[in-house]
């Protein structure tokens, strides 16, 4: 019986650090942005589903674990509860990341290629065929 006992201290001994060591990988990062209407809420889920991560490249900024998408998500938040406008959000993102970080860049000389470029390449196979 004391053999059992020891065996049986010893398993659960091994038992409470495996369980100890897997809690900490278990855990998840999970960002609450509390706001005090849904207007707001829906506003900051539409922004962060819109803006592209920069470091990612084809993920937005809602579903991207990188560290900079965090950055991103709290500077909407904290526009939001600001009062600043989506307009106002998406310009400051634009003017510190670039037109990359928005899925629908706006159409001017630099983005002509990729507005038109499809377009164009698409008219020159049927011409030539």
């Amino acid at each position: 019986m004391k053999k059992f006992k020891e065996s049986f201290t010893r398993f659960a001994l091994y038992i409470g650090i495996v369980a100890t060591l897997m809690g900490g990988i278990a855990q998840a990062s999970i960002d609450i942005y509390p706001f005090s209407n849904e207007v707001d809420e829906r506003r900051f889920q539409s922004l962060t589903r819109e803006l592209r991560c920069p470091k990612c490249q084809n993920q937005n900024i809602a579903d991207s674990d990188a560290p900079l998408a965090k950055d991103l998500r709290d500077y909407t938040y904290s526009m939001i509860l600001d009062g600043r406008s989506d307009g106002e959000i998406i310009g400051f993102m634009v003017e510190r990341y670039g037109d990359f970080v928005t899925y629908n860049p706006p159409v001017k000389p630099v983005t002509w290629l990729l507005w038109f470029g499809p377009g164009g390449m698409l008219a020159v196979i049927l011409g030539y065929l």
